[in-house]
């Protein structure tokens, strides 16, 4: 059994469709084929700006949006459906498109869009495509059963990003679907469900977990991630030149270069497939016999990989000589962003400071409050975090003197090594990353 998933970009319209359904047929014969499905291109977005419409009191603007769904999905119906498989698809389709009329009605009478109402409108997008995804391979002759995520992916009820229930979730995927060759299953991606079958959502993204949570529930051979770019990359193509494909690295690494800004893979895909060391293949739905990127525990050790970065980081200094020989004291910096909720990237201390950063700054002027008592607390924004991802980087003695070389001119406020053996980040001004990456890249990976 194999796990396909394939994004918007690779579903966006009838041709894209059939393309997957191309890349999946060749491997009936072989195995059975689990088929994962985001919605068809820019649906999602659409999705969001009907209920924020509606959420505002614009109901014909809400519709507006509404119809321009409507019309992208019966256009790629007709184009390649035809009798009874229209005829079927015609009718789910307005059943769907009046449920979604109906809650955009009750947002715009309550003028309130919960984060559970989000999640029902959310999961129209999928259940679509994967309609239409399943009615073509019917068309086309191929053995299909579309299934509903929500029968099998249970979660908790924190919606907008819930939690899944493994336990429950990995029973209900082996009874949902059967090990065996020639048969397709056509299932959404981040749509879920909480025990009392209310719908959920993993968070945007979530449509890499999913695959990879039906992938480890079934013990599936390889999991496959369907995109539109040929695998995970050197960098960021939009910004750094002559950056080639990484044939493979570590779910390590993979997870290093999630985090840290490389947008091919979502990072809690990698999870579920590190437990059964199933390979997670990222591969070009646009270049189908492309080799891609293959993420394995075996990846070959060959020093630096990628280079990624994210933006927008704050860096904040807590400064105080009570921290020299103190016990709890980082406990006590730390409780703090516990309380509000804020996730910190990068750590570094000495006897008297504790550098650190993140990236949400929504509860910032809490945080600095609570931190004045503990010390002098100085905060610095516009940075970011250029992150160097490759095994055992310390093992060679040039490697750093190389790469403070090549930072000449270019401040750098912050620099992390030893919290992990693959990945060196360096914590330098906004306006001088994408200059940095380049050279960085040409020095160590053209």
């Amino acid at each position: 059994m194999i796990v396909m998933k394939f994004g918007g970009t690779s579903v966006q319209n009838a041709d894209k469709i059939n393309n997957a359904l191309n890349i999946a047929e060749k491997q009936l014969p072989m195995r059975g084929v689990v088929l994962v499905s985001s919605a068809m291109g820019k649906t999602t977005d659409r999705i969001i700006d009907a209920f924020t419409s509606a959420e505002s009191g614009d109901l014909e603007k809400a519709l507006a949006f509404m119809e321009d769904i409507k019309d992208l999905h019966f256009e790629t119906a007709r184009q390649f459906l035809t009798d009874a498989n229209l005829q079927e698809a015609t009718v789910n389709l307005d059943r769907l498109f009046g449920q979604f009329a109906s809650l955009l009605k009750g947002v715009v009478l309550l003028r309130d869009c919960t984060p559970r109402t989000k999640d029902a409108f959310l999961s129209f997008g999928e259940r679509l495509s994967t309609l239409l995804i399943s009615l073509r391979a019917k068309e086309r002759g191929i053995n299909v059963q579309l299934l509903d995520s929500r029968k099998f992916m249970i979660t908790d009820d924190n919606f907008g990003s819930a939690a899944i229930d493994f336990k429950t979730t990995n029973g209900k995927i082996e009874s949902a679907i059967k090990k065996g060759r020639e048969k397709l299953y056509v299932a959404q991606g981040f749509i879920s469900a909480n025990k009392n079958g209310v719908t959920t959502t993993l968070g945007r993204g979530g449509s890499d977990y999913s695959a990879s949570i039906i992938g480890a529930a079934l013990d599936a051979q390889d999991i496959q991630i369907w995109t539109d770019v040929d695998g995970i990359m050197s960098s960021d193509p939009r910004s750094v030149n002559g950056v080639k494909t990484i044939p493979s690295v570590t779910y390590r690494e993979a997870g290093e270069l999630a985090y840290f800004g490389a947008k091919v893979v979502h990072p809690a895909t990698i999870q579920p497939a590190v437990g059964k060391e199933i390979p997670v293949r990222v591969l070009n739905s646009g270049n189908p016999e492309g080799k891609g990127t293959t993420i394995s525990s075996d990846a070959p050790v060959n020093g630096l990989k990628a280079i990624a970065n994210k933006k927008g980081i704050t860096l904040i200094n807590i400064e105080s000589t009570r921290m020299l020989n103190a016990y709890g004291f980082l406990n006590r910096i730390f409780s703090v962003f516990d309380k509000y909720g804020t996730s910190v990237d990068l750590v570094t201390t000495s006897e008297v400071s504790v550098s650190l950063t993140i990236e949400d700054i929504s509860r910032l002027r809490e945080i600095k409050e609570e931190l004045k008592p503990i010390g002098h607390v100085h905060v610095e924004e516009n940075k970011s975090i250029v992150c160097l991802v490759g095994q055992e980087l310390w093992k060679d003695g040039g490697f750093l003197s190389r790469v403070f070389k090549t930072c000449e001119g270019v401040p750098l406020r912050m620099i992390s090594l030893g919290s992990s053996d693959i990945n060196l980040s360096l914590v330098v001004p906004f306006e001088k990353t994408d200059e940095l990456v380049q050279k960085l890249h040409d020095q160590f990976l053209s």
